[in-house]
């Protein structure tokens, strides 16, 4: 494919809103004094990202509320058999976002013009820092292709603050010794980012951020306190969750919050799996162009540019 053809066929597209369904049942939840509200639910929409299937839940919209993510995709959960030929995205540019990719099971190989070439297991958190612009390519990785088994995961993009934007980019691989733990007979908090009650993420950030993995068991409730000045949502992957106001947030919506208090409060009665993810809003212009994000118009077409002249690098040569 021809870099221009690709840059042309580009795009990020949003998800739809839904209506949050209140409960009828009893509630098992106890409101807290600093209670954040719900400002909307996403619901998911299905596509295609090359070969492999996604739930999209936003793309470059509603950052009032998730900055500093500004894309959020699940891919999966799908049944492989093995020696089947992998689901694969061709190799592709990305300037001005960090894409980060994080397996709940199954493996992915990235490469890319960068000269990394990673395979990616369950648990690892994947970190694709593109700056001024590279090229990767993604696919499922050798265990699935080995053994077969269920691909299923998440890629979410963080913007990068303006003055980031054109610096060099990078990859790392950060395994679950890099995350923090919190486990109690009720739940478990894996910390991919930020903090939470002293346990902590050592992977580095350009700006505040924080990425929890939750498991809540049935008839249990969850208080997760936050910056009131920073975004917040969460994601349910799995189960039922209650939100405040009695809402229920079904699997494949994501929740978003308003700013101005706390606690985030979240009960289950059959037990649930889910995303909380927010941070400190970057407050400064989104221009989007499929897989380039930046602060101007001028900042897109010097992208454009660099790409199509090969100074992001050969998409030959990583898709060998």
């Amino acid at each position: 494919m021809k870099r221009r053809e690709f840059i042309k066929g580009s795009a990020i597209v949003g998800a739809s809103l839904a209506m949050p369904d209140l409960l009828n049942a009893a509630s098992g939840m106890i409101k807290p004094a600093a209670e954040r509200k719900v400002h909307q639910v996403l619901n998911t929409q299905k596509t295609l990202v090359g070969t492999l299937p996604i739930m999209r839940a936003f793309a470059g919209d509603n950052q009032d509320y998730v900055s500093p993510y500004v894309l959020f995709d699940e891919f999966g959960p799908i049944s492989l058999a093995a020696k089947n030929k992998p689901l694969r995205v061709d190799a592709h540019p990305h300037a001005g976002i960090i894409p980060t990719t994080y397996f709940l099971s199954g493996s992915g190989h990235h490469k890319d013009s960068l000269n990394y070439d990673f395979q990616i297991a369950k648990g690892d958190f994947m970190v694709f820092s593109s700056g001024r612009g590279a090229i990767h390519m993604e696919e499922t990785g050798q265990q699935l292709y080995d053994d077969g088994g269920i691909y299923h995961g998440f890629q979410i993009w963080l913007n990068m603050p303006a003055k980031y934007k054109f610096t060099e980019p990078t990859t790392h691989v950060h395994k679950v010794e890099k995350m923090g733990l919190i486990e109690t007979k009720g739940y478990s908090v894996k910390i991919i980012l930020g903090e939470l009650s002293g346990s902590k993420s050592n992977v580095e950030l350009l700006s505040p951020a924080f990425y929890y993995h939750v498991t809540l068991k049935a008839d249990n409730k969850l208080e997760i306190p936050t910056d009131p000045t920073h975004n917040a949502f969460v994601y349910l992957v799995k189960g039922q969750l209650e939100l405040e106001g009695r809402k229920e947030l079904k699997e494949n919506q994501a929740a978003l919050y308003e700013r101005g208090e706390s606690i985030i409060n979240l009960y289950s009665k059959d037990g649930a799996e889910f995303l909380v993810l927010g941070g400190k809003p970057l407050n400064e212009p989104v221009y989007s162009y499929g897989p380039f994000v930046m602060n101007t118009e001028e900042e897109i077409k010097r992208c454009i540019k660099d790409y199509n002249s090969g100074k992001m690098g050969d998409p030959a040569m990583v898709n060998r």
